[in-house]
């Protein structure tokens, strides 16, 4: 029988935080199919870590809102009352599954928000919906972009 060398320590102790398993957990949403299911994921995962969660839903500005006042205070105003439809969403799925959560609202480039609400609140990992855009396949999606920054865990949800 071989004998092992003993190593003083292993590779887990230097990388150990203090912590088991993420403490803030960040999920973006937006109302479509995929990023509903990213949440509901993210919230399932947020309670068997005991993490905190926080959503983010990223409103990005219309680009046709500016040919009109009128479609610029239409846009406003659906863009606030989905904002207000998926907090309430937020607030009753996280009180029913026991999970403490955060809603941010932001407007502007979805993934330029996500990255700085994620360094804001120091995410350990990220949830997003996979895209259901074909243009996205062939250009790359948000997904693969975070993937692509290399600085947290990304899940995609289907």
């Amino acid at each position: 029988m071989d004998k092992c060398a003993v190593i003083p320590f292993t590779l887990w102790d230097m990388f150990e935080l203090g912590t088991d398993g993420p403490r803030v957990i960040m999920v973006g949403v937006d109302g479509s199919v995929t990023s509903m299911r990213a949440g509901a994921y993210a919230v399932g995962l947020a309670r068997r870590q005991h993490s905190k969660l926080v959503v983010v839903h990223v409103s990005a500005p219309s680009r046709f809102a500016n040919m009109a006042p009128q479609s610029m205070a239409l846009a406003r105003q659906a863009a606030a009352e989905i904002t207000e439809d998926l907090r309430q969403q937020v607030a009753e799925q996280a009180a029913a599954r026991g999970v403490s959560a955060t809603f941010v609202a932001v407007t502007g480039d979805p993934f330029t928000e996500l990255v700085r609400v994620a360094d804001q609140v120091r995410a350990d990992g990220i949830v997003v919906g996979a895209s259901t855009q074909l243009a996205h396949r062939i250009a790359g999606s948000m997904a693969v972009r975070l993937v692509r920054t290399g600085r947290w865990p990304i899940i995609v949800v289907p």
